[in-house]
């Protein structure tokens, strides 16, 4: 097992968390799952993005600034939905993982 796989769902939830403080984009999400201990390049994270889109978590549209035209994502009801059944988990998890329980 790849810290890939041990880590793509942790990396998807760090996505969802983010996109519903405020729209996101490519580089911008590398740049703060780098600050998570995450090194991850576009190759690796924009299927993650699409994958995300695809299952209907996030939307995205085009957005220009100045002469920069990037694609911005947005979480979607069901990704929030689908974001609080995660923490839900996550904190199931860290009990066992963490404190014993």
């Amino acid at each position: 097992m790849t810290d890939k796989d041990l880590y793509g769902g942790l990396i998807r939830l760090h996505i969802l968390h983010h996109a519903a403080e405020e729209p996101v984009f490519g580089l911008g999400i590398i740049e703060e799952l780098r600050h998570h201990g995450y090194e991850m390049s576009a190759g690796t994270l924009y299927p993650m993005l699409h994958g995300l889109e695809k299952k209907g978590y996030l939307t995205s549209r085009h957005e220009r600034t100045g002469r920069r035209e990037r694609r911005v994502y947005e979480i979607t009801e069901l990704g929030r939905v689908a974001l609080g059944q995660a923490r839900a988990k996550v904190k199931e998890l860290f009990g066992e993982l963490i404190e014993g329980h």
